[in-house]
């Protein structure tokens, strides 16, 4: 048996952090048995796209394949649209692929997380003098999305980061869907009384999203002069979150590996052929030793298995993936360049999102408003017609969220 492992990327339409996406996957290796063959590929945006890394491992003869989500939490990209292309490429060649965890809540992700902030500290202090923890407000934000699991997992590591390190005080703030965004959070963060704020995405890699958490941050602090605002790096290649993607590779190969979204018993999953579609009841996924009366600790707060308040309508909904339609488009696809953008200045506000949810509606059975409601982040125009319907986040219009936007227009 040829072991291959496939590392599955976002995309984004920043070729920086498609490049240091590339970079992750090149370390990985040295981490892994030597047998074992590395690919990586990305959900939509990026080139090459997620099937063409799996081609390319069952071209070297790869007959099992390891593959992990290369991201933090498990929302909708995670929980839907990575295990249904997964699923259906198995279907399609008749090949064992396997699927990993997210990196989820980990000691070293929280670890790696910590150097950094630690690391913008201290040229923090070196530069303007130093500043005592109790003294210091520190702003953690993610990413953002519409499943309320996620969104809780960073407010997690959030105060993991707070308590471990002894800050005065936290804020919770997200780049995109949920509240509060980067603005209003920060604004709020001014308002307490701290000498230092430190500014901390927890994120893997730079985009627009980081240039938008930044530029956010740089102009709430032109508001407010007389702060000192600490603009920390995100995670990165950071040893520990490398050693954290090895073991949600290595952990499918052991005797019992942990459940995981491709394997959900919990709702129906539409593979998508070529033209064609084929529904998997839960009941013939629920094989996975750890499906029991008791839920797996990874599903104990999914929307998609239970009701989570606020999320009721969510429970059993069917598992495909939504993103074929921006697969691949490249880096440079519409919306990258901010010079382009008649809405922005210097950095992405997400007022684009705003401005084509009331510029245009779909009438085709498929409803979707981008940063609004399934936490990802883009716009496009496009003309498709299928029949699944993303469920609406139920405070999109919250005046904390992405309608904080319309705020900051010039």
């Amino acid at each position: 048996m040829k072991t291959g492992v496939m590392i599955c990327g976002h995309g984004s339409r920043s070729q920086s952090a498609v490049d240091e996406f590339a970079v992750l996957a090149e370390k990985l290796p040295a981490l892994l048995p030597s047998d074992w063959m590395v690919d990586y590929g990305y959900l939509e945006f990026a080139n090459p796209v997620i099937r063409d890394g799996l081609d390319r491992l069952r071209d070297a003869g790869c007959d099992r394949i390891l593959a992990v989500p290369g991201m933090l939490f498990a929302a909708m990209h995670a929980k839907n649209d990575i295990p249904t292309v997964l699923n259906t490429y198995a279907a399609r060649h008749d090949i064992d692929i396997r699927y990993g965890r997210e990196l989820g809540i980990d000691p070293r992700m929280i670890a790696a997380a910590g150097q950094r902030i630690e690391d913008a500290l201290a040229q923090a202090d070196a530069g303007h003098g130093p500043v005592a923890r109790h003294e210091t407000c520190l702003v953690v934000i993610g990413r953002g999305a519409s499943d309320p699991d996620a969104n809780g997992n960073v407010a997690k590591i959030a105060r993991m980061l707070h308590e471990g390190l002894g800050f005065g005080w936290l804020e919770v703030g997200f780049s995109g869907v949920p509240f509060p965004l980067v603005e209003p959070c920060l604004t709020h963060a001014a308002k307490l009384g701290y000498k230092r704020i430190v500014v901390f995405p927890y994120f893997l890699f730079s985009g627009i999203l980081i240039d938008r958490i930044y530029g956010f941050t740089d102009r709430v602090a032109a508001a407010h002069p007389d702060l000192q605002f600490v603009k920390a790096g995100y995670l990165g290649d950071h040893p520990q979150v490398l050693a954290t993607f090895a073991e949600r590779i290595t952990e499918q190969a052991g005797l019992n590996p942990p459940p995981n979204c491709g394997t959900c018993a919990y709702r129906a999953q539409i593979l998508a052929g070529e033209g064609t579609a084929v529904t998997i009841p839960a009941a013939a996924r629920a094989g996975h030793p750890a499906f029991s009366d008791t839920p797996p600790p990874t599903c104990v707060m999914c929307k998609y298995r239970t009701a989570v308040l606020g999320f009721e309508g969510e429970v059993g909904a069917v598992q495909e993936s939504h993103h074929h339609h921006v697969e691949g488009q490249g880096a440079s696809a519409p919306g990258s360049n901010v010079a382009n953008c008649k809405l922005c200045d210097s950095f992405c506000t997400g007022l684009c999102r705003l401005e084509a949810q009331a510029g245009h509606s779909h009438h085709h059975d498929h409803h979707h408003h981008h940063d609004h409601h399934h936490g990802h982040d883009h716009s496009h125009d496009h003309d498709h017609s299928h029949d699944h319907v993303h469920a609406v986040y139920p405070h999109a219009d919250h005046p904390h969220g992405p309608e904080s936007a319309r705020k900051t227009r010039a």
